[in-house]
């Protein structure tokens, strides 16, 4: 039998509602007076569009590629599937696959996934594996374990709680926030200020340079950074002969070569060496007091000619740091409790929130 059009004014059934073969009242659409006007059951499986694209019940209920010329397609068809809250407010639950009591598995595969989120887009998985490469632009906030194999690339502000383990590099073309450990096997790369609870250059005890010892098997080596009231640069190498040590070329222009230290150290017999003069701040000469040869190690510390350090100064951070005009040598604020990073990722994302707003 067909029909032109069919008109249900209540319920429509198509099948028998079952499970494993035992009748089953469809209960969700409501039953005898209960009913749901324009509700339906279809026992499935249901096939809509393109009939070749399924050769058998692959589900139960399969969507092709609609094929009416009526609605536009072969030649321009519209999207397999799609869903609008066009003209209605957006709720946390439009679209939902499985809930807290129904789990269900998803297998993704596309050749190209986009996802737009307008306001704040939240995901809860213990474990995140993900194989390729991952480009963000825009504020991304884990919970739990992420596990990376590939390269990853961030243009916005990255803020992380919990641990990281990664194989693979990882780039930074602005900002990243971290609360937590960061463990990496492989190339890191941040072109951009990398901040953490704490500068990883003052918490001598807890954020060493640590790394397997280079002649001794089952141990590792540990170090730790000098720190000074100056911005400095040093040389070092070993002078002999005419006694003539040449200063990097790039010093010109960046070490105030009349705020240098250099110290000598003889090799092989006591010399009474001494610096003679500096040449044109290029060259350093090197005289042997007894007329003897000159043969000898030196290391030379120049301060920079942009140090406008201010070692100390009042206030309770980092932002209250003088600087040039208010800038400059900021550093950061060591303190360890985590309020203070919280208000720092807060004031970054209500900073890039201003500049995107500007554009």
């Amino acid at each position: 039998m067909k029909l032109s059009d069919v008109f249900v004014g209540k319920e429509l059934f198509v099948g028998c509602p079952n499970k494993a073969g035992v009748y089953v009242e469809p209960v969700a659409i409501g039953i005898g007076p209960t009913r749901i006007r324009g509700s339906a059951y279809i026992e499935g499986p249901i096939l809509t569009g393109d009939p070749t694209s399924f050769a058998m019940p692959e589900a139960n209920l399969m969507v092709g590629r609609c094929q009416n010329i009526e609605a536009g397609g072969p030649l321009i068809p519209p999207s397999i599937f799609k869903v609008s809250s066009r003209a209605n407010d957006p709720t946390p639950i439009d679209v939902m696959l499985g809930d807290p009591t129904g789990p269900v598995g998803i297998a993704v595969h596309g050749l190209l996934v986009n996802s737009i989120v307008d306001t704040y887009s939240l995901h809860v998985c213990p474990t995140n594996i993900v194989l390729g490469t991952i480009f963000h632009t825009g504020i991304e906030e884990l919970v739990g374990t992420k596990l990376l194999i590939g390269a990853e690339v961030i243009k916005k502000v990255a803020s992380a709680v919990s641990s990281e383990f990664r194989v693979g590099s990882k780039t930074y073309v602005d900002l990243m926030l971290q609360i937590g450990a960061i463990l990496t096997k492989g190339w890191t790369h941040a072109d951009g200020a990398v901040c953490q609870a704490g500068h990883v250059l003052s918490l001598k005890k807890t954020s060493p340079f640590d790394m397997p010892h280079p002649n001794k098997k089952g141990w590792r080596l540990r170090h730790v950074c000098i720190e000074g009231p100056e911005i400095a640069v040093y040389c070092r190498g070993r002078v002999s002969g005419n006694g003539v040590i040449d200063l990097p070329s790039y010093w010109d222009g960046l070490v105030n070569t009349e705020d240098m230290t250099i110290n000598l150290t003889p090799i092989g017999s006591w010399q009474e060496l001494y610096v003679k003069e500096i040449q044109w701040g290029k060259k350093v000469i090197v005289r042997n007091n007894a007329g003897g040869p000159i043969n000898a190690d030196y290391h030379i510390t120049g301060r920079r000619l942009d140090d406008d350090l201010i070692v100390e100064y009042e206030g309770e951070s980092h932002t209250d740091y003088p600087g040039v005009d208010g800038k400059g040598n900021e550093g950061y604020d060591f303190s360890f409790e985590n309020d203070n990073m919280e208000r720092l990722v807060k004031e970054v994302v209500r900073e890039r929130l201003d500049e995107r707003g500007d554009k």
